[in-house]
């Protein structure tokens, strides 16, 4: 099918009875309402979706978060019915919808461009599904208003999208589809478009949205702050497969591999070789010469060589030396002003850079120059080994 605003919309609202409307507050709740069983998706010789298995749970805020091309959106396309699986199963409550078209499940799609009809009012818009499936004019009306109310949009019915702003047209398109009351709500990077102030507030209305409404929500979007911000779980996609699945806390403290890392946020990753452990207390050398201890219940019996990740605020800074473990003389080489923090990048051997994250506790003067001479510790706890040979 070709991925044309008005065809999916027209697709999307075909007849097909109306849900039953959710239960205001509605707790996120540990019942299943999606669940992905091996579902793979191919394009002739290319996978995009590879062997995925991931159950969304009824009332939760899911985040699919990946880089461009890792195939998130084509995940969110089967889950809309707009991409049929190579092999595998979709099961929307327990019903196997694989096949199923897009106008006969329970869901519906916020796009990216919106995809709003131009030549309709605002409520228009949001009315068109209700009048696809011949909801009476008069609950029309009242469905529309509630609607309008919900996304602060009251009173701005008889505008047209070109009388709108970035923000209320993405509303309008957040309004069309909640009205038809779906069970699951996918949204493919509806706030992209947005300036930055803008986006960081329609990241927290939407957040407050799902919880008033309880609707199950599969956010797709490469911005990592807006997953850690909105999000219940995130599911960090690579190459097509769920490299990692948990909490914003999980993922950003505990990340699964070095890609995760790497992605989410910033991080430091060392690698060096396993040279001692106690039981308690493992040594790794890295290929500086410089030594870390971390927990030795962090390696796997019979590993060589482990890569490490280190996220910049973790690293203690101080200019003289501390009683602690995992201490390193450094100069600092950069200091990048970031408003209320600095980031600096402190040389601690020839070939060993570290990133470090510190706030700026004066607006008048810079506690740390480029040249100084500094100690960086770092706590065994906050290093997070994430790849083993």
């Amino acid at each position: 099918m070709q991925n044309h605003p008005d065809t999916q919309l027209e697709w999307e609202f075909r007849l097909a009875p109306a849900p039953a409307a959710p239960a205001a507050d509605a707790p996120t709740s540990t019942e299943t309402m999606v669940d992905l069983r091996g579902v793979t998706k191919s394009f002739g010789s290319v996978t995009a979706v590879d062997n995925v298995d991931l159950t969304i749970r009824k009332g939760e805020f899911l985040t699919l978060l990946g880089p461009s091309g890792c195939g998130k959106t084509t995940l969110l396309r089967l889950l809309a019915g707009f991409e049929i699986p190579t092999s595998g199963q979709i099961l929307l409550e327990g019903r196997d919808v694989s096949g199923v078209p897009p106008y006969r499940r329970d869901v519906n799609q916020v796009f990216q461009s919106y995809a709003i009809f131009p030549h309709l009012s605002v409520a228009d818009n949001i009315a068109f599904g209700l009048k696809m499936r011949h909801v009476p004019a008069n609950e029309r009306r009242e469905r529309v208003e509630e609607a309008l109310a919900l996304v602060s949009l009251a009173g701005l019915g008889k505008r047209r999208p070109h009388e709108l702003s970035g923000g209320q047209r993405q509303r309008v398109a957040l309004a069309r589809a909640l009205v038809c009351r779906p069970k699951v709500l996918l949204l493919d990077e509806p706030l992209s478009a947005l300036d930055a102030k803008l986006r960081h507030a329609m990241q927290l209305e939407l957040k407050q949205l799902q919880r008033q409404l309880g609707i199950t929500f599969v956010f797709v979007t490469h911005d990592q702050e807006e997953a850690l911000i909105m999000s219940d779980r995130i599911a960090v996609i690579h190459r097509g497969r769920i490299d990692q699945l948990g909490t914003a806390t999980d993922i950003y403290h505990a990340p699964a591999s070095a890609f995760t890392a790497d992605f989410i946020g910033e991080a430091n990753l060392l690698d060096g070789d396993i040279v001692s452990s106690n039981g308690v207390t493992a040594h790794i050398r890295l290929d500086e010469g410089v030594e870390v201890a971390v927990r030795a219940s962090a390696l796997r019996s019979g590993s060589t060589r482990a890569l490490m990740s280190i996220r910049p605020e973790k690293i203690y800074i101080t200019r003289t030396k501390p009683a602690k473990d995992n201490c390193f003389k450094g100069v600092i080489e950069n200091e990048i002003f970031r408003g209320a923090m600095d980031e600096l990048r402190i040389r601690v051997a020839h070939n060993l850079q570290l990133m470090a994250v510190v706030a700026n506790e004066s607006a008048h003067e810079h506690a740390w120059h480029k040249g100084d001479t500094v100690y960086c510790a770092i706590h065994s706890d906050d290093i997070v080994v994430v790849e083993q040979k």
